[in-house]
């Protein structure tokens, strides 16, 4: 059955030995070294992927800061569009009220002097009529300049009553 050899056992000691030294210094170091050249990466990478996590994070709140910004802004700016529509408007209404009222002026100042334009002419017409049937009836033969000088004098006392 199984026999215990004591050579075998000292040879396969010996053995292991020999290439666990072998293993040590041809497998060992180089693969220790490996292994902390990748953790060394491995934090190396860590590091910088929390300094961009930070960097990102800073970005987004500087972004956030400025959109707040510009939304502000863009409303003051819509703040003084409408006040500026507003006062443009007041200042359109008010021209064309001022514009209303001195066209109505002046249409009363036309109709006014179209009016004793009219009411001349009347008076002229009423004193040509007047000077022909007082000079039919009076017989009298007046020239023309002194019918005009006794209706002008005729309207001035009319004017006066």
């Amino acid at each position: 059955m199984l026999e215990i050899n004591p050579g075998l056992i000292l040879w396969t000691i010996i053995t292991f030995i020999i290439v666990l030294a072998i293993l040590r210094a041809k497998a060992w170091k180089p693969l220790l070294q490996a292994l902390t050249e990748r953790e060394e990466k491995i934090r190396t990478a860590l590091q910088h992927a929390e300094d961009s996590q930070a960097k990102a994070q800073h970005l987004l709140d500087e972004n956030k800061r400025q959109l707040a910004k510009a939304e502000e802004e863009s409303q003051r700016i819509i703040r003084q569009g409408r006040e500026l529509g507003d006062r443009l408007k007041a200042e359109i209404v008010d021209k064309a009220n001022m514009s209303a009222r001195t066209m109505i002026d002046q249409a009363k100042d036309e109709i006014r002097r179209e009016k004793e334009d009219a009411l001349t002419q009347l008076r002229t017409e009423v004193a040509d009529l007047a000077i022909g049937v007082a000079g039919k009836i009076l017989d009298q033969n007046l020239d023309t300049a002194r019918q005009r000088q006794l209706a002008d004098s005729a309207i001035k006392e009319l004017q006066k009553s």
